[in-house]
């Protein structure tokens, strides 16, 4: 078929290349003529094939055709006019002449907002549906007959680009294609003489005007969700605006989804508002006269500068900076890149402004692909360029994420300064919520101390309700709004390794803090809590971008086709609580995984070890991870934990903890919004050690398996069978070196016992122990607080334990060795008594018999099993339990399911 193609803009050219794909002949196109000497793309596009282009500013003059034009026309000889997007009132004279008459394309349902700005006053009059008519021109204004429509649901903070660009623009080319299924396709339907003439009806028919500057003032006396309608129907253009603070403000980026946001800041009193505006770190609140809340992200000021509306108050812009002389060659660079896309303007200033200078849209693309080229892959956004329209505030925005700088500057941070093992920590101590150090509600907190001495080390924010609900809000706005959901996996992942550098830069300052806080001894500090928590992020980091779905064949839908495909999607804001035992190394195992798959995270430290999850907050800023992606909240469970169980924004939860607790999350999740959930709970690990095993290794390693990390260690042997051959040789072996250990201060360096970790868990060990003497077990050496300052218990063994004694079946978490005897080859019966138990979470066996090996580690119910070792875990390997010892995985290539979730696609062809 020969078609004449009128209309202009991406659209108008996508939908012309359809067209010739498809083996129709373009007879010609018309579109609008070139603007400051830039043609339009569906133009371009034309010509480049040779196909005749026409750029008329008008085709008639005082109601009349122009003859010249019409004979023009006239000599392509086309059978249909196409009008995508088509910005000109066309006369009838070419309107009618095709023997099959001409098509347009309008962005509503038809009869609903005819006439212009169809998609703001869709959103403007609140919409819940939105949508597309393909109908016969005629000589009314969008009242010829119906050819096809097609609908979507209009979201609640979809604005004119989100909705073009989510629906109107790639469903309206297939409308206008002649691609696709034959009952629903307009061209084709055209082409075989099937395309309907429906007329429209009157019944709901409304006209609109042009949206202009001086008709979109803001009326204040309606509910938020009106006022909100209004702000997004009229972003980005003309842009709605009210007076306020004795200038032109115009309101962009309105959003309704404000759960967890407090009012609380600065107020902006607004002329004729029902409350006073409140300028927050959120953004603009602003409310309708229903006292419900909307919040604004973006203020353009009455001299045209673009700033987040969370800094309306701020004043000026933080000091220029100064350029260095590599950075003087970039800015030469990118003033190049400006001047080919800006060729009227003489010479780019640093006055320059982008916009005012004639760029369109798509030039925003071109100057943003233009410059991540030129800087090898920079993260730049098109609302940078809207943010910093003119040069010389873009190259000042460029520079600073070229230095890896916040553009807000840097973030203010209260420290705790300690001179301890030779040298200064810094360390903060105040909650971290979207990328800021703030106190907690009623500037609450609570005592951190040191379990060598029982000193205070520092006040730390106690975290409430409010304060969880403020994270969880920035974690989501980071989530759905923010940079971490845009960039691409392989930046997620590079920004990971960076967190990791700067981790091992602050090894010696973790291992310190670590030490301080939770006694850890400071040289297995830097080599587990510190050293495998870097590990951990290495690893994870390099999974960022190999997180990859599958094609799956499925039955087809004969005669035609189909395709399923999976897609893993992060599952969104993550709630992880982390045990007192490891604080570093457990948020490392689980906020690696969660942040690799792409989700936001809200972290709660036990509150009597909070201080290297805070440490590890404020690296995350220096890494550069984006503000609310990550949040630190020092806390009690039963309020912090809970809450964030309970909150519906929350979608996973992962605990480290005790299993009574982990059964109240559990159910806590499931009452909310059935959340995601993995639980690592408490275990009491059987170490099974038979006479044929290598002695030597296995009193080492035994005694690793119950003393290191003091015993604060989930892994822990919580229970050792030994054959009874050798189960005297191995106690007697056991108590010599228990006796050589070096209990003290953990910063020394040949310490090998340091300090519990507070104060509530020596006494339960003390309890513990006194449980095992009063039911007949045998206390072989320990027992006992060491007689010194600070948190020390002795490291214990017991021996003659039975099966029915309350040490044999509750872990002590603690330094506490628990050894029962098996008779000599009674395989099957000791396998039974190390099954016996609720718990899975680990277990170990001791033997230089193959087979025997194979065998128990066959039979034994527990996630981890070691032979011929003990804690030996890796970052590639799996690490989660069975029974009560919870499920899901940390660790390892599995790690990632956790945090991630499955959709399958299937497509018919």
């Amino acid at each position: 078929m020969k078609i004449a193609v009128i209309g202009q803009s991406l659209f108008g050219q996508e939908v012309y290349c359809h067209l010739r794909k498809e083996g129709h002949e373009v007879v010609g196109v018309f579109t609008v003529p070139d603007k400051d000497g830039k043609a339009d793309p569906l133009g371009l596009e034309a010509e480049k094939d040779g196909v005749p282009v026409f750029k008329y500013s008008r085709w008639r003059a005082k109601g009349q055709a122009l003859p010249d034009v019409v004979a023009k026309y006239q000599a392509l000889g086309a059978e249909l006019n196409v009008l995508p997007f088509c910005s000109q009132f066309i006369p009838m004279e070419i309107i009618s002449a095709p023997r099959h008459g001409s098509i347009i394309y309008h962005p509503s349902l038809l009869p609903r907002h005819r006439g212009a700005s169809a998609i703001n006053w869709t959103l403007i009059h609140g919409d819940k549906k939105g949508g597309f008519s393909i109908f016969w021109a005629d000589d009314g204004l969008d009242t010829g007959d119906l050819l096809l429509q097609k609908e979507c649901e209009v979201l609640p903070d979809d604005t004119v680009s989100t909705l073009y660009n989510r629906f109107l623009f790639p469903e309206g080319i297939k409308g206008m294609q002649p691609t696709g299924s034959p009952q629903v396709q307009a061209v084709r339907l055209i082409a075989e003489g099937k395309a309907p003439r429906l007329p429209q009806p009157e019944e709901g028919a409304t006209y609109e005007g042009i949206q202009k500057k001086e008709t979109a003032k803001i009326n204040w006396d309606q509910p938020a969700e009106a006022i909100h309608n209004w702000i997004r129907g009229n972003d980005k253009v003309p842009g709605a605006w009210t007076e306020a603070c004795e200038q032109k403000l115009t309101f962009f980026n309105s959003t309704l989804n404000t759960s967890g946001l407090v009012p609380e800041g600065d107020a902006l009193p607004i002329p004729g508002a029902h409350r006073p505006g409140v300028v927050t770190k959120a953004g603009l609140i602003l409310f309708g006269n229903d006292d419900k809340m909307l919040l604004v992200k973006n203020i353009q000021l009455e001299d045209g500068k673009m700033i987040l509306a969370s800094n309306f108050f701020k004043g000026a812009a933080s000091s220029v900076l100064e350029l260095t002389e590599a950075e003087l060659v970039t800015a030469e660079a990118v003033r190049s890149v400006w001047q080919r896309i800006l060729p009227k303007v003489l010479e780019v200033e640093d006055s320059t402004d982008f916009f005012k200078s004639g760029a369109a849209s798509v030039d925003v693309v071109r100057l943003v692909e233009e410059v991540k080229e030129l800087c090898d892959g920079l993260e730049l956004e098109n609302e940078d360029v809207y943010m910093a329209s003119t040069f010389g505030d873009f190259i000042q925005l460029l520079v600073r994420k070229l230095r890896g700088d916040d553009e807000e500057g840097e973030c203010s941070i209260d420290y705790v300064e300690m001179a301890v093992n030779k040298r200064t920590v810094r360390m903060p101590h105040q909650l971290f919520i979207g990328g800021e150090f703030v106190d907690a509600e009623g500037a609450k907190t609570s005592e951190t101390i040191n379990p060598t001495d029982g000193s205070v080390i520092c006040q730390v924010s106690l975290a409430q309700v409010t304060d969880v609900d403020k994270a969880v809000a920035a974690a989501k706005d980071a989530f759905e709004n923010g940079r971490w959901g845009k960039i691409s996996a392989r930046d997620r992942g590079r920004l990971m390794y960076r967190l990791a550098d700067l981790m091992e830069q602050h090894q010696e300052e973790l291992a310190t803090i670590e030490a301080l806080d939770a006694g850890a001894v400071y040289t297995l500090a830097l080599k587990t809590h510190v050293g495998m928590s870097i590990q951990t992020f290495r690893y994870f980091a390099g999974w960022c971008d190999k997180i990859q779905g599958s094609t799956i064949p499925i039955n087809q839908a004969r005669p035609n086709r189909n395709l399923t495909l999976t897609r893993k999607e992060p599952v969104g804001v993550c709630g992880i609580i982390i045990p007192w035992n490891y604080p570093l190394m457990m948020l490392s195992w689980k906020t690696a995984a969660c942040l690799a798959a792409g989700n936001t995270v809200v972290i709660k430290p036990a509150q009597v070890t909070p201080l290297t999850a805070l440490k590890f907050a404020e690296l995350t800023l220096k890494a550069g991870i984006p503000k609310g992606v990550v949040n630190v909240l020092p806390g009690s469970g039963s309020l912090v934990g809970q809450r964030l169980s309970d909150h519906p924004d929350v979608r996973k939860i992962g605990f480290t903890g005790s299993t009574e607790v982990g059964k109240h999350i559990m159910k806590s999740c499931a009452i909310s919004n059935v959340k995601k959930v993995s639980l690592e709970l408490g275990g009491k690990s059987p170490l099974i050690i038979f006479a044929d095993c290598d002695l030597n290794k296995a009193v080492q390693m035994g005694m690793s398996s119950v003393f290191f990390n003091k015993g604060e260690n989930c892994i822990a042997a919580g229970r050792l069978f030994v054959e009874d051959s050798i189960h005297d040789e191995f106690v007697r072996r056991v108590v010599e070196e228990v006796r050589k250990m070096k209990v003290g201060n953990p910063l020394d360096r040949d310490t090998d016992h340091g300090p519990q970790n507070h104060h509530a868990h020596l006494v339960k060990l003390m309890e513990y122990c006194q449980h095992g003497v009063k039911e007949g077990a045998t206390l072989v050496c320990g027992g006992n607080q060491v007689p010194r300052p600070g948190f020390f218990f002795e490291p214990t063994v017991f021996t003659d334990v039975e099966d029915h004694m309350f040490i044999a079946k509750e872990e002590s978490f603690g330094p506490v060795m628990i050894i029962s005897r098996f008779a000599d080859g009674d395989l099957d019966a000791v396998l039974s008594r190390a099954n016996a138990t609720e718990f899975g979470l680990a277990s170990g066996v001791f033997t230089r018999d193959i087979n025997k090996a194979l065998y128990v580690s066959d039979k034994l119910q527990a996630g981890t099993v070691f032979v011929n070792t003990y804690n030996k875990t890796d970052v590639a390997a799996p690490f989660g339990g069975f029974k009560q010892s919870g499920f899901g995985k940390d660790l390892g290539e599995a790690a990632l399911n956790e945090y991630l979730r499955v959709k399958t696609v299937t497509f018919e062809y």
